[in-house]
């Protein structure tokens, strides 16, 4: 199926989900739309044409987005993008995610970020003994995966460990609970790590790749 859009004749690709809505969306020049199966294909073609000036935005936006901005990636998967102003607040539907606008998108990934990480460590640090109280903190940091201020009791993550499987997430938290056991990386706690972690190498080279 394809229909012309501001004269550049663009191929329309229909997903079938059981959504209660349709829903439409630009991926390589190609117009994603994804309905529930009873939806006649006379009707989606009657829907974008009664949005065909709507389309034809999205249609040149999606020709001047860089392809990373076209996907959100959460706990190891990789959503496509649908935004959408008749909505007002971000959210996950199936295999997509939803947002009214950037802003909100990346509001809701810092939401997140606070409650997936605030959730592992409570999960994980139940598993633990002797450890101190600390303050857990979150923010962006281009080397590193996790910080453990010895001085301050203090717990920083990445907040680009949500984009990841949730196992590395885990990973991380514990290597950083162990260096409350041991300051460095010498042999003892590595042997600490394998303790809660087992496959912690595997975990290290994921994480590197």
């Amino acid at each position: 199926m394809q229909k012309s859009i501001d004269g550049n004749l663009v191929d329309i690709v229909i997903v079938y989900k059981n959504n209660k809505n349709i829903y439409m969306r630009f991926k390589e020049k190609k117009l994603y739309i994804t309905c529930n199966r009873f939806v006649s294909k006379k009707t989606i073609e009657k829907l974008i044409d009664e949005n065909i000036v709507k389309i034809t935005k999205m249609y040149h936006a999606s020709c001047t987005t860089k392809e990373h901005d076209l996907f959100f990636n959460y706990l190891g998967k990789e959503y496509p993008i649908c935004y959408n102003d008749n909505i007002n607040e971000t959210y996950l539907e199936g295999d997509i995610v939803f947002s009214p606008n950037a802003k909100k998108l990346q509001k809701f990934y810092q939401s997140e970020v606070e409650r997936v990480f605030n959730l592992e460590v409570q999960k994980i640090v139940s598993s633990f003994e002797n450890i101190p109280k600390f303050t857990l903190k979150f923010r962006v940091m281009k080397t590193r995966w996790g910080v453990n201020n010895l001085g301050s009791h203090t717990i920083t993550l990445n907040t680009e460990l949500l984009k990841k499987d949730i196992d590395l997430l885990d990973y991380v938290i514990i290597h950083e609970l162990c260096h409350f056991y041991e300051p460095n990386h010498s042999p003892r706690f590595w042997e600490h790590v394998k303790k809660y972690y087992p496959n912690y190498k595997d975990a290290r080279k994921r994480l590197r790749s």
